[in-house]
């Protein structure tokens, strides 16, 4: 349940289940006066502290509860962004769940989860995957379930919304015009994906990091099981906060455990002239096959 309103939401019809995170407004601006010297982030008796400065102060406690305290005349679309990220990585740690950087695609019933570090493309990639009639569960945030059995791990829907650039929209064909920029950002845009946005949770089937190369063509290898251990470590939502909330040994026992049990592809593309939808169709050509091609 949320004080704040949320546009990049959905409503949930139908249901009786009682809500097991609440995200409070706090307009008293008491939590503003907690010392941020050396770090944007304080962690108290089990509450991490986030501060955004002239934004917002955030606390999450416990996997449950996050307080949102803006400053007087912050920019309403910037609290809910960091609201929507970085808070709610914290908000999955915090209740065992893997938190992982990227945009989740739903192939023939199964998720793929498309991992990079910032500018590879995996919004766009993912973008493409929507245009091409694959649903999205995720864009950023990829909540990752591992039960306490050996049984598959699962992927938990997000919020139906992208954030784009001005180019990737571009490319992609839309126009940058028919949509809201993400607050002072004038060229990154929140595009909506209610059509091709898929809700239920599903079981994860496979890793693909996105990774930029000079090479003229795309290419796909797979990684080894301690290669795709490095990926998931480096590819771990706000991964410079497990020390902070002691969960170390639990995030590496959650990536092993993935690292073992799903491939993990590394996914080359060319810095220039590459096509988004060239990629979407070597991915789904990938996923059909038994045996995986090593380039």
């Amino acid at each position: 349940m949320s004080r704040i309103f949320l546009p990049e939401g959905y409503e949930i019809q139908g249901t009786n289940e009682k809500f097991d995170v609440e995200i409070e407004l706090n307009i008293s601006q008491q939590d503003c006066q907690d010392p941020f010297t050396s770090s944007n982030f304080h962690f108290d008796n089990g509450r991490l502290y986030f501060h955004i400065p002239d934004t917002a102060v955030y606390s999450i406690t416990s996997g449950t509860h996050i307080m949102v305290t803006p400053y007087p005349g912050a920019d309403e679309a910037k609290v809910r962004l960091y609201l929507l990220g970085t808070c709610m990585g914290v908000l999955l740690m915090q209740r065992g769940i893997l938190p992982l950087h990227g945009s989740a695609v739903v192939i023939d019933g199964k998720v793929y989860a498309i991992v990079g570090e910032s500018g590879a493309g995996k919004s766009t990639l993912a973008a493409a995957f929507a245009q091409a009639g694959y649903p999205l569960m995720t864009d950023d945030v990829i909540a990752v379930s591992l039960s306490d059995d050996s049984a598959a791990a699962t992927v938990n829907p997000s919020y139906p919304q992208q954030k784009l650039w001005e180019e990737s929209i571009e490319q992609l064909g839309l126009l940058s015009q028919n949509y809201s920029s993400i607050y002072q950002r004038v060229n990154k845009y929140a595009v909506p994906i209610q059509s091709q946005f898929y809700r239920e949770p599903l079981s994860l089937a496979g890793i693909i990091e996105l990774t930029k190369t000079s090479e003229p063509e795309p290419s796909i290898k797979a990684y080894n099981t301690l290669e795709g251990l490095h990926v998931l470590n480096v590819h771990t939502y706000r991964n410079s906060l497990l020390h902070l909330l002691n969960l170390q040994q639990w995030h590496f026992q959650s990536i092993a455990r993935l690292a073992s049990q799903l491939p993990v592809y590394q996914l080359r593309r060319p810095v220039d002239g590459f096509s988004a939808f060239n990629l979407v169709d070597q991915i789904v050509s990938l996923t059909n096959k038994k045996e995986v091609v090593i380039s």
